[in-house]
């Protein structure tokens, strides 16, 4: 492990600490949220305006996108949706 100024690199930490299947959950969550973020932001739509279209509480949204929770499926496609989002299965890329 090679050591920063203040420390390691996110990624060797990530090396050290998550298993491979661990690193890529993380990374299709992440994936996950930030396309919500992106289609809520292109929108123009605040998280109380998306409380709104969703029925998802606004302070839910919130810890959504900041990754301070890991919501439900069900939850994710109600927001999705009000954005004129969907999930879709695909093949994962091959490493």
């Amino acid at each position: 492990m090679k050591n920063t100024a203040i420390g390691s690199s996110w990624q060797e930490v990530q090396q050290d600490l998550f298993t491979a299947e661990e690193r890529r959950e993380s990374d299709l969550r992440v994936a996950v949220m930030l396309e919500l973020i992106k289609a809520r932001q292109e929108q123009g739509i605040s998280q109380k305006k998306l409380e709104e279209l969703s029925g998802v509480s606004q302070p839910v949204i919130a810890r959504m996108e900041s990754g301070k929770t890991s919501p439900q499926l069900d939850t994710v496609l109600k927001v999705l949706a009000s954005l004129g989002k969907t999930l879709a299965v695909v093949p994962l890329e091959q490493e």
